[in-house]
């Protein structure tokens, strides 16, 4: 994995499990998304890149039956392959992805573009994609909203490091990108509703730059988050939390 990030490979290995309980879904309009601008069906040849524990990998399984997941992360890889064993899923990277050229007829990045967004990784896109294929990318993406969420950032942030993050935007120096049309996009309002323990603590403690901290630096982190959570006024004692996310879709067209 020399190619992947040492925050993702270190963090994301030993945080498969919370990464699993406390990632959200995606905005009911993902669904929509789907359908109608990447034109999946039952009989579509998708490919998830970068695809974690599967989180929506599972999405793209109720609407085709042939999905592949693309993951380097070996944790994150074997809880996806338990969890949808009806998925064939890969050892690879966004730089070589072992898949034969014009093979495929959607390919998507959920969570993940951010990671590898280079010339590179999107040549290797366009490699295995058929003519007219389609290239999806989608975040969750977070939402200050209120004082308990700001505090929530400037607890985690200060450790972000050298660590790839979609608000940069960085991820969007390869675009517009050879060999396919112009990126398109569209943004959905989203909530991640649920017990503090997995909106909140599995949520941040699975962040990759968190996560690949050594064990005295995340219980000083989980620590920092679990008194927010019982001393602030608008989460003292609740037993359900909602957190404001923007579900962010974006996708392009190669070109035939």
């Amino acid at each position: 994995m020399s190619d992947v990030h040492d925050s993702a490979a270190k963090g994301y290995q030993s945080a498969a499990d919370k990464y699993q309980r406390g990632r959200p879904d995606y905005a009911v309009q993902t669904l929509d998304w789907l359908l109608e601008d990447l034109a999946i069906a039952p009989q579509s040849s998708v490919v998830d890149l970068g695809a974690g524990t599967g989180k929506f990998t599972k999405r793209l399984c109720e609407l085709s039956d042939q999905v592949i997941a693309v993951e380097p992360v070996d944790a994150m890889r074997e809880t996806l392959a338990q969890n949808l064993p009806q998925v064939r899923a890969l050892r690879g990277t966004a730089t070589s992805i072992p898949l034969e050229n014009d093979s495929v007829d959607v390919l998507v990045c959920a969570q993940s573009f951010h990671w590898f967004a280079s010339d590179e990784s999107v040549a290797e896109i366009h490699r295995v994609l058929k003519p007219g294929g389609l290239f999806g990318l989608i975040w969750n993406v977070r939402k200050a909203r209120g004082d308990w969420v700001d505090q929530l950032t400037r607890i985690v942030s200060q450790y972000e490091g050298d660590a790839p993050r979609y608000s940069t935007g960085a991820w969007r120096k390869p675009f517009p990108a050879r060999g396919f049309g112009p990126l398109q996009e569209k943004s959905f309002p989203h909530a991640h509703i649920g017990d503090p323990e997995d909106v909140i603590i599995n949520r941040f403690m699975s962040v990759s730059f968190i996560a690949a901290q050594d064990e005295a630096t995340r219980s000083d982190i989980e620590g920092q988050i679990r008194k927010l959570i019982i001393t602030h006024p608008e989460l003292k004692g609740q037993a359900e939390v909602s957190f404001p996310y923007a579900t962010e879709c974006f996708w392009c067209v190669k070109e035939v």
